[in-house]
């Protein structure tokens, strides 16, 4: 299946599910959740799933650059295949999942977005810590 038509079944599966997906040009598909901007961003490796929440912690100086750093190592290791890190001066929390066929991420997309929101929720709580 190319890129073309995982984007579209992305898009046609959050469609029925109520979300409001839009393509952008390079093909990956952005959807709100909660208020929030999400992304599946797709790649060439077609049983390759990856739903992004980006941007969603500035880092402010290299202080808070190690503080996001040792938060995002904990996140990622208490919450199951979310992955947290910082990308320039912000923080991304993903989901990353081998689908075969990737018709089947389907069956596991709700539960993503949960794990997604966790390994979010992990970071804020280290985060928070004093």
């Amino acid at each position: 299946m190319d890129k073309p038509s995982r984007a579209k079944m992305y898009r046609d599966y959050l469609a029925e599910e109520g979300f409001t997906p839009k393509v952008d040009d390079d093909g990956d598909v952005f959807f709100k959740y909660e208020g929030k901007n999400y992304v599946i961003i797709i790649e060439d490796d077609e049983q390759f799933f990856r739903v992004c929440f980006p941007n969603f912690w500035s880092i402010e100086s290299e202080k808070e650059r190690q503080k996001v750093q040792e938060a995002a190592l904990y996140a990622s290791a208490k919450t199951k295949v979310a992955k947290v890190f910082p990308v320039q001066d912000d923080t991304w929390a993903v989901i990353e999942l081998f689908c075969d066929p990737p018709e089947s991420f389907s069956g596991v997309f709700r539960r993503s977005l949960g794990a997604l929101q966790a390994g979010v929720n992990n970071f804020m709580e280290k985060m928070h810590e004093d």
